[in-house]
């Protein structure tokens, strides 16, 4: 899964995304950095680039993706970690960063707690979550493909979790029951840019949680032909851009 989502998904729907959150990250002058569901490294490495002074660790819950990214992305001390249980001491650092990770969070007031308390005084936690599944085209394809694959109980993977997490409000709210204030906020739509429908089919088909969905239903061959089918009416065979819309979020103690 880790190098089927870093081959085909993240040069297309996530490092641009990355390289704006490395770069709000960078404008900060932290020193010392936590990064949180760091995945196979994108951000990580980005913001290597971006501030190449700063001390970083990442974390993913996933031991596969802590080994794979800390291949990809070596200047950083790589460990894995629970975001509800976090493994450091009080105060140890000066931001938190997490790239499309809180919607995953079980807890996430809990989460968002071990955050205050391993910042130091004056820290902040500065991330990101997607907006509405409507407003990603590329995912909205992927859905009408999977729909159409299983007319009868569709894998819901992107509408309850990737995008289930996507009004402001609650996000604040569940920020404000932690300790934090919000100091910004925006919405922040970049394009996608893919060669291939049938690769970013791929992509999502075997390198994301939609994978062992498909295959609890019985999916074969015949499931990722309609997918891409599917993507291809609504997007084009390929080269596609695509917009994509996401909020980012920087809280402070």
């Amino acid at each position: 899964m880790p190098v089927a989502y870093e081959q085909y998904l993240v040069p297309v729907v996530f490092r641009p995304f990355a390289e704006d959150l490395a770069g709000r990250a960078a404008a900060l002058n932290p020193g010392r950095v936590l990064e949180l569901a760091a995945g196979t490294g994108v951000l990580t490495s980005v913001l290597l680039s971006a501030a190449p002074s700063v001390e970083l660790t990442a974390t993913d819950l996933n031991e596969a993706m802590v080994t794979f990214g800390s291949a990809r992305a070596p200047g950083a001390v790589w460990r894995q970690a629970d975001a509800q249980r976090l493994p450091f001491p009080d105060g140890g650092f000066d931001l938190v960063v997490c790239q499309f990770g809180v919607m995953f969070f079980p807890d996430r007031v809990a989460a968002f707690s071990e955050i205050r308390r391993v910042l130091a005084p004056g820290g902040r936690f500065l991330f990101n979550t997607w907006g509405p599944l409507a407003t990603h085209s590329f995912e909205v394809a992927l859905q009408a493909g999977l729909e159409r694959a299983f007319p009868v109980d569709p894998p819901q993977f992107f509408p309850t979790f990737p995008h289930g997490y996507c009004d402001p409000a609650v996000v604040a709210a569940d920020l404000a029951a932690a300790g934090f204030a919000v100091e910004d906020e925006q919405e922040l739509t970049l394009q996608g840019r893919a060669t291939s429908t049938a690769d970013l089919a791929t992509g999502y088909l075997t390198g994301t949680p939609v994978r062992a969905a498909v295959e609890e239903r019985g999916g074969g061959p015949a499931v990722r032909a309609t997918v891409i089918e599917e993507m291809a009416a609504r997007l084009g065979p390929g080269p596609v851009t695509a917009p994509m819309t996401a909020y980012v979020f920087l809280a402070a103690l």
